[in-house]
């Protein structure tokens, strides 16, 4: 009798924890396809993807009271061989958060993009996709990523690692008020020491940060945005401010109109501050102005910019693209691209990098 009544308790209990988790959602994207870029190490065909390819699981929780428990993890992949994104990347590449949400907002912890990468991603052409003709990864934050030694979101990470995230960090998001939403995002400095030396101030004998190094700011990630009433923001604007664990800054603003429904209109400027690790050329601008247009089962996307170094050439992109819709969760797509860039930081002279790829993009 008492087995029994302990078998009914526990199953009691179980049934209790599976009945408050209010949904798990297993969610992905497969992308592949092949390119060609001229005046590269490779200018051959090759396989290549337009976005990332991931497999995520995300879950939320119903606590009572109007706070809820919420989890997230992605995992990136590279389907032509169906091995984990990069050698050196961690397993949960996209990011691995849980965290809590009620009145108060949206508090988080674990590895994820800044919060000032992810507000930018509404105001670029291509969404953020990382891909050549896009301008997420480069024209977009002045560089921030991959201009120089000790950019990017993360200069203290693993070699090959991405450069747009924090790892060991916290995430708050404030509600939404009236279409105004605050996001702020503190980063610690755990991390798995510099894998090269960062130079800047120092000399090669005994650089600013040298190999292994665990010094550096706490680097912190900040966006404020405003969208328009409505389900599809007819315009929106947002400002921010980076700086990473080397204490390099990033300076962002923008914003999209929508005049009709089918034509989305984007532009943005940003700056790189590079003061504190470089005595001279320490500063980058850039701009971008970029639409999309959808007509029918297909969309149109195009966008300019510049990007403007201090003490070096500007690089100048232009791109278009163009996806057709089989269905709600599958597409063709077509990207071109060309770029006029300097080859090195010290070139006296550009030239044009033309990129061409065809793909299809899937999700589930």
């Amino acid at each position: 009798m008492k087995k029994s009544l302990l078998a009914l308790a526990l199953m009691g209990a179980f049934s209790s924890a599976a009945f408050a988790q209010s949904s798990v959602t297993i969610y992905g994207t497969l992308d592949a396809g092949i390119t060609k870029t001229t005046n590269t190490a490779n200018t051959a065909i090759q396989e290549a993807k337009r976005d990332n390819n991931r497999l995520g699981f995300r879950g939320v929780e119903d606590l009572g009271s109007g706070l809820k428990a919420l989890f997230h993890l992605e995992i990136r992949f590279e389907p032509d061989t169906g091995t984990i994104e990069g050698v050196n990347r961690p397993l949960f590449q996209g990011q691995s958060r849980v965290g809590l949400q009620g009145g108060f907002g949206t508090i988080r912890a674990g590895r994820a993009l800044t919060s000032l990468q992810e507000t930018s991603t509404q105001f670029e052409p291509w969404s953020g996709m990382p891909n050549q003709a896009g301008f997420q990864t480069d024209i977009m934050v002045s560089g921030y990523r991959t201009s120089l030694s000790g950019s990017g979101s993360d200069p203290f990470g693993q070699a090959g690692n991405s450069g747009n995230r924090f790892s060991n960090a916290i995430w708050y998001n404030t509600p939404v008020f009236n279409g105004f939403q605050l996001n702020v995002n503190i980063g610690s400095k755990e991390n798995n020491g510099l894998p090269t030396a960062i130079v800047g101030r120092g000399t090669v004998a005994a650089p600013q940060y040298p190999v292994g190094s665990l010094a550096g700011a706490y680097p912190y990630s900040v966006s404020a945005t405003y969208m328009a009433p409505g389900t599809a923001p007819q315009w929106a604007i947002y400002a921010g401010t980076e700086r990473n664990a080397t204490e390099v800054k990033w300076h962002s603003v923008g914003a999209y109109f929508r005049p009709m429904p089918e034509l989305k209109l984007m532009a943005n400027y940003g700056k790189q501050d590079l003061g504190h690790i470089m005595a001279a050329n320490d500063g980058i601008t850039a701009w971008m102005l970029g639409a999309n247009y959808t007509y029918g089962p297909g969309m149109f996307r195009v966008g300019y910019g510049q990007k403007d170094p201090d003490g070096q050439l500007k690089t100048k992109q232009f791109s278009v693209g163009y996806e057709y819709n089989l269905s709600p969760r599958t597409y063709l797509y077509l990207d071109l691209s060309q770029k006029k860039l300097p080859l090195t930081a010290a070139s006296t002279s550009d030239v044009n990098q033309n990129h061409y790829a065809l793909g299809i993009h899937h999700n589930f």
